[in-house]
C-alpha cells in the first residue's frame, strides 16, 4: 500500500482514493435526490455555477469529515463488516445530520431542503456502504498491501519483526522474508531467512518486492559491520524503494520507535522544522476555535461548576503546575474531579477506577467537560488547542531519568488534545509515558496545520466513546 506525504503527514494512497470516490458518490447522490424529490421539474440544472452544486459539495465534505471523525477510514478490520455498517450509520444519520443542522442554521443558503437532504443521505448510504465493504475486503485479502523485504537477520531485524507483530491489525504491508547482510548470528526465525538472495535487486524482482527495509545492527566498518551500499543502490536503481527501519515504522504506525532511535536521526531526518507562517496560522486557529468553543460550551461550564460545588463544595476549579514549551512551567486549570484531599500524601498517577474521583468527577472526565477551563490557558498562550498533553514537573523529572528523548516533546506547546490521546489509552506509569512519547515525538516532528485539523476531527470519536479516560 503506497503513501503520499502531505503536509508532513503520511496518508495511505488507497484510503485517499476511497475518500475521493466517496466524495463523488455523495455529490451524485444529492443530484439523484433532487431528481427524485422534484420529478416534474423539466429543467433541473446541475452545472458548477448552480447553487445545488455548491450545496452538494458542502454536503459531501461534511459527511466525509463525520466519517473520518467516527473512525471509519482508519481501517477497522477487526470489527468486520458489521463494524463498518454501524460506524457508517452513526457517521451519516447521527453525527452527519447533527453537524449539517448546525451548518444550515449558520449558513441558510447551503440548505438542500428536508426532502432532498433525507433522500440524499439514504441514497448516499446505499451507494457508499458497498464501496466500503469492497474496499475493506480488498485490504483484508492483501490486495492493497505492499510486499516488503527486510535486510538484516540480527537484533535490529528481530526487534522490527516483534514490533510489526504487535501492530498486525493496522499493518498495510506483508513481510516476504529477511536477507542476511553479515556473518553474525541470526536472531529471526529461520523460516523467514531467504538463503538464495546474494543479488538483492534480482531477489526483490523475483519476489515482487515493493520495498526493502534496512534493519542492520552494525553499519560502520569501525563497529565491525559493512554497510551494503552497492547491493542497496542496485535494488534502488531497479525500482525498489529502500527505507531505513525507523522511518518505515514511523510511516506505518504514526509513531517514532524509541528502541530504533538515535540522536543523529532526529537532527537529519525530515521534520522538526520552524515556520513563522505556521506559528501565526496555528495561533489564529487556536483563538478562533477557542472563541467558538467558549460560546458553545459556556452553559455547560456553568452547569459543571454548579454540580461540582453541590457535590463537594468549593473550590470548583483545580489549579496545577504543568510543564510547557521549552520546559517552562505554567498553571493549568481544570474543573475539580477528585476529592479535596486527593493528594494529601503527594503526587501519584491516576489509575483505573480511582477511588479519589467523585461521582460528578467521573462524569465530567468521561465527557471531557473537566478540560474546558483550559480554554483560558490556550487564549493566554500557555497551551495550544492541539499538542502533546502537559505533564506535572514531578512526573517529568522522574520520567526524564528513565526515558531518553522525553524532553523533546516540549519543543512545541502542549495542547488540549493530542496525537497520543488518539492513538494510546490513558497513561498511568513510566511504561505508558514511554509509549505515549512515541506518538508525541511523531507530532513534534511532523506537526502542521493539516495534522492539527485531523486530530481535532478524530478527537470526536474519543469524546463520544469515552476513550482514554481514567
Amino acid at each position: 500500500m503506497s503513501y503520499i506525504r502531505l503536509f508532513n503527514h503520511y496518508i495511505h494512497t488507497p484510503y485517499l482514493i476511497l475518500g475521493i470516490i466517496e466524495f463523488v458518490v455523495l455529490v451524485v447522490s444529492v443530484h439523484i435526490g433532487a431528481v427524485v424529490r422534484f420529478p416534474d421539474v423539466n429543467e433541473l440544472s446541475f452545472s458548477v455555477s448552480e447553487p445545488i452544486f455548491v450545496q452538494s459539495v458542502v454536503f459531501s465534505l461534511s459527511l466525509i469529515a463525520c466519517t473520518l471523525a467516527i473512525g471509519v477510514y482508519p481501517a477497522k478490520l477487526s470489527e468486520g463488516h458489521i463494524g463498518v455498517l454501524i460506524r457508517t450509520v452513526v457517521s451519516y444519520c447521527l453525527l452527519g445530520a447533527s453537524f449539517l443542522t448546525i451548518l444550515y442554521y449558520l449558513f441558510p443558503s447551503l440548505f438542500l431542503g428536508r426532502g432532498v437532504l433525507s433522500i440524499s443521505i439514504l441514497i448516499g448510504y446505499a451507494l457508499v456502504f458497498p464501496v466500503r465493504v469492497m474496499f475493506f475486503w480488498l485490504v483484508d485479502v492483501n490486495a492493497l498491501k505492499r510486499r516488503v523485504l527486510i535486510l538484516g537477520t540480527g537484533n535490529s531485524a528481530s526487534k522490527l519483526l516483534d514490533m510489526i507483530a504487535s501492530e498486525h491489525e493496522s499493518m498495510s504491508f506483508h513481510v516476504v522474508g529477511c536477507v542476511k547482510a553479515s556473518e553474525g548470528a541470526d536472531q529471526v526465525e529461520s523460516t523467514l531467512i531467504m538463503d538464495k538472495c546474494s543479488n538483492l535487486a534480482e531477489c526483490a524482482k523475483s519476489l515482487n518486492v515493493d520495498e526493502i527495509i534496512v534493519a542492520l545492527d552494525e553499519r560502520r566498518k569501525a563497529e565491525g559491520g559493512q554497510f551494503p551500499v552497492d547491493r542497496l543502490l542496485d535494488a534502488k536503481l531497479a525500482g525498489v524503494a529502500v527505507t531505513e527501519s525507523i522511518a518505515f515504522f514511523e510511516r506505518e504506525t504514526g509513531k517514532i520507535e524509541l528502541s530504533l532511535l538515535n540522536p543523529s536521526w532526529l537532527v537529519f531526518s525530515q521534520g522538526f522544522s520552524f515556520s513563522q507562517i505556521r506559528d501565526v496560522l496555528k495561533r489564529t486557529f487556536d483563538l478562533v476555535i477557542c472563541s467558538i468553543l467558549l460560546c458553545i460550551a459556556s452553559p455547560f461550564m456553568v452547569l459543571t461548576a454548579l454540580l461540582v460545588y453541590l457535590e463537594d463544595g468549593a473550590p470548583v476549579l483545580f489549579k496545577q503546575t504543568r510543564v510547557g514549551i521549552n520546559g517552562k512551567a505554567f498553571t493549568l486549570y481544570k474543573f475539580r474531579s477528585m476529592r479535596k484531599d486527593a493528594e494529601k500524601n503527594g503526587a501519584v498517577w491516576a489509575k483505573e477506577n480511582d477511588d479519589r474521583i467523585t461521582r460528578v468527577g467521573n462524569f465530567i472526565r468521561n465527557s471531557r467537560l473537566d478540560e474546558l477551563p483550559q480554554i483560558y490557558n490556550v487564549v493566554k498562550g500557555d497551551m495550544s488547542f492541539v499538542g502533546p498533553r502537559p505533564e506535572r514537573p514531578e512526573f517529568v523529572e522522574g520520567v526524564c531519568q528513565n526515558i531518553p528523548f522525553y524532553n523533546e516533546r516540549h519543543r512545541v506547546k502542549p495542547g488540549l488534545m493530542g496525537w497520543a490521546q488518539l492513538k494510546y489509552p490513558y497513561g498511568a506509569s513510566v511504561e505508558d509515558a514511554a509509549n505515549k512519547l512515541k506518538y508525541d515525538l511523531y507530532y513534534t516532528k511532523n506537526h502542521s496545520f493539516m495534522l492539527d485539523l485531523l486530530i481535532v476531527v478524530q478527537t470526536v470519536e474519543v469524546v463520544l466513546l469515552g476513550k482514554g479516560v481514567r
